[in-house]
């Protein structure tokens, strides 16, 4: 009975704990906590909720129902809404939680392994402090864990670590985030904070134990283990308060729905991998046709389609004139997800019509970015179909694609002589096999026919590609593609190439193709032609890198 009591009050300071969670943060033995949860949930004190993601295999998370709540209270002597406002117990937490699960089910098991190095933990969620979460180690040493999400806003987020930095001190702060190229872009942002920062990409640090090198100091070090980060923590136990709420509504128990009548708080939970991916992929490539986005997810027509049904009855994807986008619903879901702005996804995103009653055209689309892509659809088509042959491709030849970037998330911010700067590509791709990397950006270009205008298209990279930016961002020097449709054009385009190069000696890894050679060899093959020998042409390469 004991472990049953304190399990409770383990579940109540960490709602949505799994079993084996719950072992590493109790220290006590797995079959002690199976035992102890299957006799709750017996007697109804607590309930399990299923959960997977792409980083985390299907579990079950376990919360308190309205009984267990009363029962810790009479454990505790002290009354339901005191309970409720001294841990994240109430009706607005539970929605926060659930909304977050993605992150919370990463935190929790970056916490776990924690536990393999420093034990007993304490541990503490924040609601709306620019921090995730605090933890505790037995020596009073306190660190703060901050996840970018996928979809996370590159100046929102930059903001909220601007309050991390200002903030209180920690004795390190942990870092989770999405992709290599973030990565870096928050290292910098962090190497000033008066804590010591410690990055490591989340599918990693979910993955490894404590002893796996996953993590980097802000400034720059050879890869760290957990254990090393933990002893290289300052002795500052920063433990951040936040005012309670106003009101303390005492959450309802989660009865059994389906996915078309879930509540949006139990999205995350109802939804699996392959559809949470299938969101990923539409939100990245909005306008999407169903056949691009079933070989970008590598499955067939009929798999897809059947990937799809659920989630266009729970009103998360819209179908426009045959091709795919979120909905309103879909991207409050992911915004929400990643502590992002729902709203501003919104303004940006959303595909709802300003008239429902005009027929489908691209101004009558609400969200600007959609609507700029809807407008220049032939091309937001042709970049899709690239990225679905290059996914095909690189199955095919034994690649895995690491990154691959929409427009919204390629572009690369830089000074060049004392002035900000920026290249603003169609995609960025990241490609690894056997410790080989090759990197890209995409530029599908339509409207350059001038040398005038083919020349300012090339300005931006020329400026870019005179510093160490590109390799500081990505760890190598990524190749610059650039796809015309019409050969002729592409010629053209080369010989203007050939003298801005010769004329700026700037070593720009540039490439060159056409539409119709692209569809016959693929991104992949003997498709590219470079300024220094435009009559011949080549594999897309790239130089072995360091990680």
């Amino acid at each position: 009975m004991t472990v049953e009591r304190e399990l409770l009050r383990l579940l109540a300071a960490m709602p949505l704990l799994d079993r084996l969670e719950a072992a590493a943060v109790s220290g006590w033995s797995r079959g002690a906590v199976y035992a102890s949860c299957a006799a709750l949930e017996e007697a109804g004190l607590v309930a399990p909720l299923p959960h997977a993601s792409e980083l985390i295999a299907p579990t079950r998370r376990y919360h308190l129902t309205h009984a267990g709540l009363r029962r810790l209270a009479a454990d505790e002597d002290i009354g339901l809404g005191e309970l409720l406002c001294s841990r994240p117990l109430t009706a607005h937490w539970r929605r926060l939680l659930l909304e977050r699960l993605d992150g919370v089910a990463s935190i929790y098991r970056l916490t776990a392994a924690i536990t393999e190095s420093a034990w007993p933990l304490r541990f503490r969620w924040y609601r709306a402090a620019p921090m995730d979460a605090a933890i505790a180690l037995p020596d009073g040493r306190s660190i703060f864990v901050v996840r970018e999400g996928r979809t996370a806003d590159r100046t929102a987020f930059a903001k909220r670590l601007w309050r991390l930095r200002e903030g209180p001190r920690p004795g390190a702060y942990l870092l989770l985030v999405p992709d290599a190229v973030r990565l870096r872009h928050t290292a910098r942002l962090m190497a000033a904070a008066s804590a010591p920062g410690f990055l490591a990409l989340e599918r990693d640090a979910v993955a490894s134990g404590p002893d796996a090198r996953v993590w980097r100091t802000a400034s720059g070090s050879p890869w760290l283990s957990l254990r090393e980060v933990l002893a290289h923590a300052a002795r500052r136990g920063a433990w951040p308060q936040e005012e309670p709420l106003a009101r303390a509504t005492v959450p309802r128990d989660l009865g059994p729905c389906t996915l078309r009548k879930a509540p949006a708080p139990l999205l995350p939970a109802m939804l699996g991998t392959a559809r949470k991916r299938v969101l990923d992929l539409i939100a990245d490539w909005p306008w999407i046709a169903p056949a691009d986005l079933g070989v970008l997810l590598g499955v067939s027509a009929r798999q897809t389609s059947q990937l799809l049904y659920p989630l266009r009855e729970a009103s998360l994807v819209a179908r426009v004139e045959g091709r795919l986008a979120l909905s309103d619903r879909g991207l409050a879901l992911l915004a929400r997800r990643d502590r992002a702005a729902a709203n501003l996804a919104l303004r940006r995103w959303s595909t709802r019509p300003r008239d429902r009653h005009a027929p489908p055209a691209w101004r009558n689309v609400t969200g600007r970015r959609s609507r700029q892509l809807l407008r220049t659809i032939d091309h937001t088509a042709a970049v899709h179909g690239f990225v679905a042959a290059l996914a095909a491709q690189s199955r095919d030849e034994g690649w895995e694609i690491d990154q691959l970037d929409p427009p919204h998330r390629a572009s690369r911010y830089f000074r060049h002589r004392d002035r900000l700067h920026s290249v603003h590509p169609d995609a960025f791709g990241l490609l690894r096999r056997e410790g080989e990397r090759r990197a890209f950006f995409l530029e599908w270009e339509r409207r350059a026919i001038r040398p005038s205008t083919m020349a300012a298209r090339l300005a931006p990279y020329l400026r870019y590609y005179a510093s160490q930016r590109p390799t500081d961002d990505h760890g190598l020097r990524p190749e610059v593609l650039v796809v015309f449709e019409d050969e002729l054009a592409a010629d053209h385009f080369l010989r203007v190439a050939g003298r801005e190069l010769t004329r700026t000696r700037v070593d720009l890894p540039l490439r060159v193709s056409q539409g119709a050679v692209l569809d016959r060899e693929g991104p992949l093959g003997e498709a590219w032609r470079s300024p220094a020998a435009a009559g011949t042409a080549g594999p897309l390469e790239r130089p072995t890198a360091q990680r």
